[in-house]
């Protein structure tokens, strides 16, 4: 802590008495000032001990009063009057002036030079600095000491709510509180889940210091919190929180930015660990999906603790509709944030899954282009427990983020995940073309083709295939095409088609004759009904 008046105060050896202000000797000196000038303020900064002999105040009261008023308005946190050279005592209304405003006012002897007052505060504060400095190697050896041991994340939380007096929280970058010390905070730490999000929106580095009472706090809880986002990049990778009773110092500044430098390695290299381990995972999720179970089962065992149990679902996810880029990549973030909330959400429930970016064009099961030969954007294929954690974060995920769809595979076991790899590219290629944020394969199996087909080939082929019909509509009687998707609807039967038309089943017949003769082909053929019962539905969609 920096000197106080009280602690000058106390010096024996500059022999002050304190005439006005006892009661705001707390105060603390941040450095003394000599002036004789009647308004000295344009040269203050606050928070000086202000030393003069008055010798250009005179003893008018109202002047004096207004010197005391300038003072105080300038922050200067107490006025010493050197007696014995232009006053032989403090004047009255000095004392009468500073006691009003609450100003400490010192008497200051003539044999006290007021350098000696200037070498006595020096002092303090270099005394404050070095004890500032000392404090802070000494916290970051304890915390890099933490850092380095076992579970060291969890460490320096815990050190760093010590050195402070407080608490501390450290959460992922998904903003989910993980660590939090003492134990007695959790409370209070989840209180902050507003402002980590708030922080998450912001790129890192990035922070906000609530003053007084935090966001749902109770009057009981009323701490200073300083939350921090972490990351040597301009993504967040985690965020740590710290409250304490009173506003931080200085040193425990320096502290916190030591935890904060500490932790941030600490993620980096675990985001490389990650790194490594995702390398691994897309090639056994490759294996698994090209058939080759039992190799990745043995790898896996040996790296991973082994492949995902009992049943499973296979999940892809891409960019929505208008989320491209201009090269028709996903965004990036949000591939990568599904990733980060996937893997958080199986780490918690102690589930195995297994991930893969698939690059934009490629097919995750060998790595070569789609057999279609048509380019996608990128993609992240994952291969999660059926109902588990990391599938309901998958699919709360994509429901905030407008620029992912979700496409998810049916039920099945490890060894069928290949086929549960092709139902959920199916199933995304449903969502985004419906604009759906996910879709199931359950709900691709249970609805109509028409989804899985791009619209626009859909709309050129029933246009021309139904062009001739629509022609004569416009120009002749006969109103071919209800009657031709009245007699598809009733599977050829003339009668019931004939009673929904309202019409005779000779003159239904002479109709369909009729398409025939417009199309050039025969309603006797399968193709041709199924095509012609497309086209029609193409319109319906």
């Amino acid at each position: 802590m920096p000197p106080t008046l009280a602690s000058v105060v106390r010096n024996s050896s500059l022999h002050l008495t304190v005439l006005a202000g006892a009661d705001h000797l707390e105060r603390p000196v941040r450095w003394v000032h000599t002036s004789e000038l009647d308004d000295p303020t344009p040269f203050l900064e606050g928070g000086e001990l202000l030393l003069t002999t008055g010798i250009k105040l005179g003893a008018g009261a109202k002047n004096l009063q207004a010197y005391v008023h300038r003072l105080a308005d300038a922050g200067v946190v107490g006025l010493g009057l050197g007696v014995g050279l232009s006053h032989t005592e403090v004047p009255q209304p000095l004392v009468d002036a500073a006691a009003q405003r609450g100003l400490p006012l010192l008497r200051v002897p003539e044999p006290t030079p007021f350098i000696a007052i200037s070498k006595a505060v020096s002092a303090a504060l270099a005394a404050e600095q070095y004890e500032a400095v000392t404090t802070s190697f000494e916290a970051q050896e304890e915390l890099t000491r933490a850092a380095l041991g076992q579970n060291g994340t969890a460490a320096v939380v815990r050190r760093l709510a010590a050195r402070l007096g407080g608490w501390a929280a450290l959460y992922d970058s998904s903003g989910a509180l993980s660590v939090v010390a003492p134990d007695w905070a959790a409370r209070r730490a989840a209180r902050l889940a507003s402002e980590v999000d708030r922080l998450r929106r912001r790129p890192a580095p990035a922070s906000a210091a609530l003053q007084g009472r935090a966001p749902g706090f109770d009057t009981a809880d009323e701490d200073f919190v300083v939350v921090q986002s972490l990351g040597a990049d301009r993504r967040a990778r985690g965020f740590l929180a710290v409250g304490t009773e009173d506003r931080i110092s200085p040193t425990e500044r320096y502290v916190l930015n030591a935890a904060v430098a500490l932790l941030t390695l600490t993620l980096e290299r675990s985001r490389e660990l990650r790194h490594a381990e995702e390398r691994m995972g897309a090639a056994l999720l490759r294996l698994v999906l090209a058939g080759q179970v039992p190799t990745a089962r043995q790898v896996a065992t040996g790296l991973l603790g082994g492949l995902p149990e009992g049943t499973i679902r296979v999940l892809v996810a891409g960019a929505a509709p208008g989320a491209e880029k201009a090269e028709g990549e996903a965004p990036v973030h949000d591939l990568t944030e599904l990733a980060e909330r996937a893997e958080q959400a199986g780490g918690r429930a102690g589930e195995k899954l297994l991930v893969a970016r698939e690059p934009s064009g490629k097919d995750a099961r060998d790595g070569k282009d789609g057999k279609d030969g048509a380019a996608h954007p990128e993609r992240l294929v994952l291969l999660a427990v059926d109902g588990g954690a990391v599938h309901r974060a998958c699919l709360g995920a994509v429901e905030e983020h407008e620029g992912l769809a979700l496409g998810v595979s049916a039920p099945a076991a490890v060894e069928e995940a290949g086929g549960a790899y092709a139902q959920a590219e199916r199933a995304l290629a449903v969502a985004l073309r419906g604009g759906r944020r996910s879709v199931g394969h359950e709900e691709v199996g249970a609805g109509s083709l028409l989804p899985l087909l791009g619209e626009e080939a859909v709309a050129a082929f029933a246009e021309g295939l139904l062009r001739p019909l629509r022609d004569h509509d416009r120009t002749a009687r006969g109103d071919l095409v209800a009657s031709l998707r009245a007699w598809l609807s009733r599977h050829g039967q003339w009668d019931a088609a004939a009673a929904d038309l309202g019409v005779h089943r000779h003159t239904l017949r002479y109709r369909m004759r009729r398409v025939e003769e417009l199309l050039g082909r025969s309603l006797d053929d399968t193709d041709v009904r199924m095509e012609l019962w497309l086209a029609l539905r193409s319109g319906e969609e």
